[in-house]
C-alpha cells in the first residue's frame, strides 16, 4: 500500500516566492507613507532621527527595488542579497542618528584629540557613504558618484593641490567623516529635511491625486477650453500638462502620463508625429515650473533663501503663464501653417469632468488656502490628503442618487488609498536618495569654501555681465542635466552660482551710486579696501565704465562685506530669489535639449518619431526657458508691484508671440521681408521694461503683422491639410 502523503506547501510566506515579496514591498511602503504623513502632523520626530529614517526607508526600498543583479533579481539569492543590503544600510542610518550625543560626550572629554568616532561610527559611516554612491549609481546614473567622489577626495587632499581660488587646505579624515554624517550641510541636514518633510509629502499627494480620478478631470477640462479652437489637440496638451504639473514631479512622468492621451490626439489632429511628441514634451517641461508644487525647487528654494514658500508660489504664477503661452503660439502658428486642427471629435465625459473636478479642485484649494495662511508645506500637504479622501467619500455618497453620465466617482477605499501611498513613496525613491547624497558634496563646497571660488570664476569670465552670466549658468545647467535629474541639476548650480548671480544684481544697484557718488563716508571708507586708482573717485561720482572697472577689482571676500552695507537690506532677498528662479528655470532645459533629453524621448517613444529631431523640436517650442529668466533678470517681474507685472507680463505676450513667429517664419500667413523687421522691432519695445508708450507701439506692431499676414492668406487659394505619415 502506498504510504506516501501528498502536502501542499503553503508558499503565503515564502520570501521566494516574488508575489509574496511585492505584497510585502507594498505593505512596506504603506507603512513608510503614513509614517511620513505622522511624523510631519502628529509627532515630530527629532530633525535627525527623522532624517534618518527617513533615508533608512528610501535606501532600503532602493536596493531592492534597482536590484544590480539585472534578469536575476527575482532569485531567491539576490533578493537575500538585496534585502540584506537594504537592512544594513537602514541599520547604519539609525545607528549614526543615535549615536550622536554619544559622540558629543566623548569628544568634549578629550578637547584636543578631535572627534573620537567608535569602530561602529566609523563602520556606519563608511556604509551609508558607500551607499549613497551606490544607491545613486542605480537610479541616476554615474554623474553624482563621480561628483560625490571627487568633492571627498577635495576635502581630504586634492584641495592642497588647486591653483588659486580653488585651493584649500586638506582635513583630518575623522573630521570629514564627522561633518559629512552630522553637519547641517551633510547627509541628514538641510536637504535631507527637505525630503523628509515636503518633497515625499507633495509626491504621496501626487499619487492620492492620479488614484483619486483626478487625471481624468485635467483631460476632460483641457478637451472643453481647447476643443473649439484651431488645433485644439494640442491646446490640449498644453493644458493637461500645465494643470498635470501640480501632480506629478517630474516631467518625464508628466509625458508619460498625459502623452500616452494627448499625442494621438495631435496625431489624429493633424499634426506632425514630431511636432506632436515635441509640444508634450515641451509642455511637460513647463509643468515642474506652474505653482503651486512646481516639482521639487519651490521646497529647495524655500530653504536656501529663508524666503516663504507662498511668496515662492505667488511670484511664479505670471512666469508659468508665460511659458505656456508661449508653447500655445507655437501650437496656434503650427496649426495655421499646415491647415491642422480641423475635424477631430473631443467629446467630453462629463462624468469624469465633475467627480474628477471635485477631488482636484477642493484638495487644491485647501493646500493652497493653508500655505497663505503660512502653515508649513508639510502640514499642507497633509491635510490636503485628507480633504482629498473626504471628497472622494462625499462623491462616492453622491454617485448613489446620481446617474452614471453626470457622475463617475473613484472610490478612496483601503485598496485605493494603499495605491496611492504606494505611488508616492515609488516616485519618492529616486528624490530622496539623490538630496541625501548631494549633502555628502554640499557640506564639502561650504567646509572648503569652493562654491566662492566658483562665484568668483563666474563673476570674472562675465565682466558683470548679467547675460554673460546666464548663459555660463545655463550652459553648465545643460550638462550637469545631461547626467542628473533637473531637481539635482538645480541644487548644486544654486549651491554654486546663486551667490555670483545675485553678486552681479547687487552690484548693478551700486554702480549707480558710484556714478552719483558716495558722500556717506562710512560708506565711501568701505572701498579703501581695494588697491584700485578709481578709488579716488567715490566721493565725486565716475563714469559708468569706470564704476564697473572699479567693481571688477573688488576682491570676492571684500565684495561680500561691502555689498550689505550699500544695499537695502528689503531688496537682497529679491536678488537671491530672482538668482534662484533663474538658475531653477535653466535647470529645465535638459528636458528638452539634445543630446540628452529624457522627456522629448520619452514623447518621441509615444509618437514613433525621431528622437533627435523631436528633441531640436522640443528645445524650439522650450524657449520660454530662455527668454522668462532674461526678463527676471532685466525687468522687476519679481520685485515689482501688481500693476508693474501684468504690465510686463502682458506686454511681454507680443514679444513671444513676435519671437516664435521669426523662428517658424510664419504668422497667420508666410512673413515677407518687411514682416521680418517689423516683428523685430515690435519684439523690442514690447520686451521694454515698464515704457508704456514704447509697450503699445510694440503690441500695435505685432497686431499690424498678424492681421495682414492673415489677410495675405486668406487672399491666397486653400491648401490642402498636411496629414504626416505614422512616423517622422
Amino acid at each position: 500500500m502506498d504510504t506516501t502523503t501528498s502536502y501542499k506547501r503553503d508558499d503565503s510566506l515564502d520570501l521566494s516566492n516574488p508575489q509574496t515579496r511585492s505584497l510585502l514591498l507594498v505593505a512596506a511602503a504603506v507603512a513608510f507613507g503614513v509614517w511620513h504623513v505622522l511624523t510631519n502632523v502628529y509627532w515630530i520626530e527629532p530633525g535627525r532621527w527623522q532624517n534618518a529614517i527617513h533615508f533608512a526607508g528610501f535606501a532600503f526600498f532602493a536596493s531592492v527595488m534597482f536590484s544590480p543583479f539585472g534578469a536575476r533579481a527575482n532569485t531567491r539569492l539576490a533578493w537575500t542579497i538585496d534585502l540584506a543590503y537594504g537592512l544594513l544600510i537602514a541599520a547604519a542610518a539609525l545607528w549614526v542618528a543615535g549615536a550622536e550625543n554619544a559622540l558629543y560626550d566623548r569628544s568634549l572629554a578629550v578637547t584636543s584629540q578631535g572627534w573620537q568616532l567608535t569602530i561602529f561610527d566609523w563602520s556606519a559611516g563608511f556604509i551609508l557613504v558607500f551607499a549613497c554612491i551606490d544607491l545613486s549609481r542605480r537610479v541616476s546614473g554615474w554623474v553624482i558618484p563621480i561628483l560625490v567622489v571627487l568633492a571627498l577626495s577635495y576635502i581630504l587632499f586634492l584641495g592642497s593641490y588647486m591653483p588659486g581660488v580653488f585651493r584649500a587646505a586638506s582635513l583630518p579624515l575623522n573630521d570629514v567623516m564627522f561633518r559629512t554624517l552630522y553637519n547641517d550641510e551633510g547627509l541628514f541636514g538641510i536637504l535631507a529635511s527637505i525630503s523628509s518633510t515636503n518633497i515625499t509629502l507633495f509626491m504621496i499627494f501626487g499619487g492620492f491625486l492620479v488614484v483619486s480620478g483626478a487625471s481624468n478631470f485635467v483631460i476632460e477640462l483641457s478637451k472643453i477650453v481647447a476643443g473649439r479652437v484651431k488645433g485644439g489637440a494640442a491646446f490640449v496638451a498644453v493644458l493637461s500638462s500645465a494643470l498635470t504639473g501640480t501632480i506629478s514631479g517630474s516631467a518625464v512622468a508628466n509625458t508619460a502620463s498625459t502623452g500616452v492621451i494627448t499625442i494621438p490626439l495631435m496625431k489624429a489632429n493633424g499634426f506632425r508625429p514630431q511636432f506632436a511628441a515635441a509640444v508634450e514634451a515641451a509642455a511637460s517641461t513647463g509643468g515642474q515650473l506652474m505653482p503651486p508644487i512646481m516639482g521639487a525647487g519651490a521646497f529647495v528654494m524655500a530653504s536656501y533663501t529663508a524666503i516663504p514658500y507662498g511668496t515662492i508660489v505667488m511670484v511664479s504664477i505670471v512666469p508659468a503663464l508665460l511659458y505656456f503661452l508661449s508653447v500655445a503660439f507655437i501650437v496656434r502658428i503650427e496649426a495655421v501653417k499646415h491647415d491642422a486642427g480641423a475635424e477631430l471629435d473631443l467629446t467630453v465625459d462629463r462624468g469624469k469632468l465633475l467627480s474628477g473636478g471635485l477631488v482636484f479642485v477642493i484638495p487644491l484649494a485647501v493646500m493652497v488656502w493653508m500655505l497663505l495662511t503660512g502653515v508649513t508645506p508639510a502640514f499642507a500637504a497633509c491635510w490636503a490628503i485628507a480633504a482629498l479622501m473626504l471628497t472622494s467619500w462625499a462623491t462616492s455618497l453622491l454617485s448613489l442618487v446620481l446617474p452614471d453620465s453626470l457622475f463617475k466617482p473613484v472610490a478612496m477605499g483601503p485598496t485605493k488609498i494603499a495605491e496611492a501611498l504606494t505611488s508616492g513613496v515609488r516616485a519618492s525613491i529616486m528624490t530622496a536618495i539623490l538630496l541625501v547624497t548631494i549633502g555628502i558634496m554640499n557640506n564639502a563646497i561650504v567646509t572648503s569654501g569652493v562654491g566662492n571660488g566658483f562665484s568668483l570664476m563666474i563673476a570674472q569670465w562675465s565682466q558683470g555681465s548679467m547675460v554673460l552670466a546666464i548663459l555660463l549658468v545655463g550652459l553648465v545647467s545643460l550638462v550637469l542635466g545631461m547626467g542628473l535629474p533637473v531637481t539635482a541639476a538645480y541644487i548644486i548650480l544654486a549651491i554654486l552660482t546663486a551667490p555670483a548671480l545675485a553678486g552681479i544684481m547687487s552690484d548693478t544697484l551700486i554702480v549707480e551710486q558710484l556714478v552719483t557718488g558716495i558722500a556717506d563716508p562710512a560708506k565711501s571708507a568701505l572701498f579703501f579696501l581695494v588697491d584700485h586708482p578709481h578709488v579716488a573717485k567715490i566721493a565725486a561720482g565716475m563714469s559708468r565704465a569706470e564704476a564697473w572697472e572699479l567693481m571688477a577689482a573688488i576682491p570676492f571676500e571684500v565684495a561680500v562685506t561691502i555689498r550689505p552695507a550699500l544695499i537695502d537690506p528689503a531688496i537682497a532677498p529679491t536678488f537671491l530669489l530672482t538668482a534662484h528662479l533663474i538658475i531653477f528655470w535653466l535647470s529645465q532645459d535638459s528636458n528638452v535639449t539634445p543630446p540628452v533629453c529624457l522627456a522629448s524621448f520619452t514623447a518621441a517613444g509615444i509618437a514613433g518619431s525621431r528622437p533627435m529631431a523631436t528633441g531640436f523640436e522640443s528645445w524650439k517650442i522650450a524657449k520660454g526657458l530662455y527668454i522668462v529668466p532674461l526678463m527676471f533678470a532685466y525687468t522687476p517681474l519679481i520685485s515689482g508691484s501688481f500693476v508693474e507685472v501684468i504690465q510686463i507680463g502682458f506686454f511681454a505676450l507680443f514679444g513671444i508671440y513676435a519671437t516664435n513667429a521669426l523662428l517658424q517664419r510664419y504668422s497667420e500667413g508666410p512673413l515677407g521681408i518687411l514682416d521680418f523687421a517689423l516683428l523685430v522691432l515690435g519684439a523690442v519695445l514690447s520686451y521694454w521694461p515698464l515704457n508704456l508708450w514704447a509697450n503699445l507701439g510694440g503690441a500695435g506692431v505685432v497686431l499690424f503683422v498678424i492681421v495682414t499676414t492673415r489677410a495675405r492668406a486668406r487672399s491666397l487659394p486653400p491648401a490642402s491639410p498636411q496629414h504626416a505619415p505614422a512616423s517622422s
